[in-house]
């Protein structure tokens, strides 16, 4: 299957997010000595899987190969013990412009990164898409802010990167 999908970095939380579907999403990337794994073991809310991504195009990040499993919760709960590189954020699925932006809110170390998914069914769709007013920058070329990189990082481990954009730490406040 193939992603084609535009990485955000957020500039504010747009309004009514609180009040959209949420869910916890758990990951796990492998081998968790490589520099950036491309294997992804996931909890989404109730689902659970095991995912490879590889770049199809050396020049383009946005546009990957995906291959995913469906896993059992036992296969899950089994497989998480696995040392890999760990990461957790609460997902949102935001409605804009008649596309669903995923909006990831990073807990623990990486608390204050907010990024924004948007996925598309063809090239010229992504390429004619015109960036959300609640968000900063385009950074899906950005190796620093895909999930195996970021998994077992802290903010302050990206801070540098971040701050080429002029990145803000976001507060949350959705309750």
């Amino acid at each position: 299957m193939l992603e084609i999908e535009i990485t955000y970095l957020a500039k504010s939380i747009p309004e009514g997010l609180g009040k959209c579907e949420h869910k916890e999403v758990f990951d796990i990337y492998l081998p968790k000595g490589e520099k950036h794994p491309s294997t992804r073991i996931r909890k989404n809310g109730n689902k659970y899987e095991i995912t490879k991504k590889k770049r199809i195009d050396e020049n383009d990040a946005s546009i990957r190969e995906e291959g995913t499993l469906k896993l059992t919760k036992d296969e899950f709960d089994t497989l998480k013990m696995i040392d890999g590189k760990k990461v957790i954020k609460e997902r949102y699925n935001y409605m804009y412009n008649g596309k669903i932006a995923e909006i990831d809110i990073f807990n623990g170390e990486l608390e204050g990164l907010v990024l924004v998914d948007i996925e598309f069914e063809t090239p010229e769709e992504k390429n004619a898409f015109i960036i959300p007013d609640f968000c900063l920058a385009d950074v899906s070329q950005e190796e620093f802010t895909a999930g195996g990189m970021l998994a077992g990082k802290s903010y302050s481990d990206i801070e540098e990167d971040l701050g080429r954009y002029n990145y803000k730490k976001i507060k949350m406040n959705l309750k």
